[in-house]
């Protein structure tokens, strides 16, 4: 029953955030409320004995992804002041595609016939994951880095103001 409890209290704090994150006008609070949805996800994780990624979750969603995007909004003057309006027609619409992907996959796991009979099985653990992402798969976690570099240099010279003279 505990069990319940805490998913169902998890749930409704990601739902709550996501929500929020959708009805939000202000852009720096539509990042705050991303923020609180990663962490309940990490709260979901951790709830779910997976502790290894609950870590991976605080650590490079909610505190790399939330600081770059906080960085890029607040380094960037012209968003910082922009008020987002939601028309009711895109709220219908919303909420029908939302139906409409939730009945899609209480669908394929009600019919899946592994769903009841799910075993986790032949799990890596940390240090096979960490072998897998820093020595099998080192060049690309490089290349992605720096990209994320040259993402963030161009969003410093976009956001830079020209002198005209």
């Amino acid at each position: 029953m505990m069990l319940w409890l805490g998913f169902s209290l998890i749930s409704l704090v990601i739902l709550n955030g996501a929500l929020n994150v959708v009805k939000s006008d202000d852009l720096v609070h539509t990042v705050f409320w991303l923020a609180l949805t990663l962490l309940g996800t990490a709260a979901l994780f951790v709830h779910l004995d997976a502790e290894f990624l609950a870590a991976v979750q605080v650590l490079l969603y909610t505190g790399g992804v939330v600081t770059l995007m906080l960085f890029g909004v607040m380094l960037t003057r012209r968003v910082s002041e922009v008020r987002i309006v939601h028309g009711t027609a895109n709220k219908v619409r919303a909420i029908a595609s939302a139906l409409a992907v939730f009945g899609a996959i209480v669908l394929a796991v009600v019919r899946d016939k592994q769903t009841a009979h799910a075993v986790a099985t032949d799990l890596a653990d940390t240090e096979a994951l960490g072998i897998m992402v820093f020595q099998d798969m080192v060049l690309p976690f490089e290349l992605l880095s720096l990209l994320l570099l040259a993402a963030m240099v161009g969003a410093i010279a976009l956001a830079r103001k020209v002198d005209p003279s």
